[in-house]
């Protein structure tokens, strides 16, 4: 089997996919509404919901030097490269592989950012891995969860190119918005050199809901169930363990719960 179902000490944030991250900016236009970051804002009152999707440069971590790190980097992590944050997470990112660190560039990807990107740092190619979050093969899914981040063409456009001009690439369907996100899955295969992580949604406020919300996050419910998880684990049986993989959240959640 590709995977066990027995509980193992969970792995969250950048722990399953980085040994440390850089962020260099509060709050994030994408404004996701399962958003991690976007909660532990609000809890501890950085940010609220009428002002989080309005993006503030931390100087300090731009304007910052960065020496080389032990093990891989995860950048950013709490928010996202966008027409707001493009140009100051390129002085951060040139900063990293300078001192040739291996960055894993997590976004929900923007084309004309990933083309640019790519351009810059075309003979950085050996310390920068690309992982796109692409949650869904279904912009009306996309629009209403992740309401401000690119459509699902425009995300899956940045992984061909990227992957065309040479660079390393991976994906993060986290959270799996399709009840069956194998049908992604294949459709992007082609263009991973990396691996594929599947992730289930975590984090949601139900607080205030209006009925499209109320429909939308009991629709969620039903595609998070133990029983829909285990067809999932069941389906990912047929591949590769090296590039198909399941995130701990998901494996946790049954082998605790069963």
């Amino acid at each position: 089997m590709i995977v066990k179902t027995k509980s193992r000490k969970i792995t969250l944030g950048t722990k399953e996919w980085a040994d440390s991250n850089v962020n260099c900016y509060l709050g994030c236009s994408n404004d996701c509404r399962y958003c991690y970051a976007k909660m532990m804002a609000f809890r501890f009152k950085r940010k609220n919901t009428k002002n989080w999707k309005h993006m503030v440069p931390n100087q300090k971590n731009i304007e910052k030097g960065y020496k080389k790190r032990k093990g891989r980097i995860m950048f950013p992590t709490s928010h996202d490269i966008t027409d707001e944050s493009f140009n100051n997470c390129m002085i951060v990112l040139r900063k990293l592989v300078n001192s040739k660190n291996k960055v894993l560039v997590t976004t929900k990807p923007m084309y004309k950012y990933i083309v640019k990107i790519c351009n810059l740092f075309q003979n950085y190619k050996e310390f920068i891995q690309f992982r796109f979050t692409i949650t869904s093969i279904d912009n009306s899914l996309l629009n209403f969860w992740e309401p401000g981040a690119p459509s699902f063409n425009e995300r899956f456009n940045s992984l061909k190119f990227s992957f065309n001009r040479g660079f390393k690439t991976s994906i993060s369907i986290e959270p799996f918005l399709d009840e069956d996100p194998f049908i992604l899955v294949e459709l992007l295969i082609p263009y991973v050199t990396e691996s594929i992580w599947i992730g289930k949604m975590n984090y949601l406020s139900r607080q205030n809901l209006s009925e499209e919300e109320k429909n939308q996050y009991s629709r969620i419910s039903e595609i998070n169930s133990k029983e829909n998880l285990r067809i999932i684990l069941k389906k990912a049986e047929k591949y590769d363990l090296s590039y198909l993989r399941i995130k701990d959240s998901i494996i946790n959640y049954l082998g605790n719960n069963s």
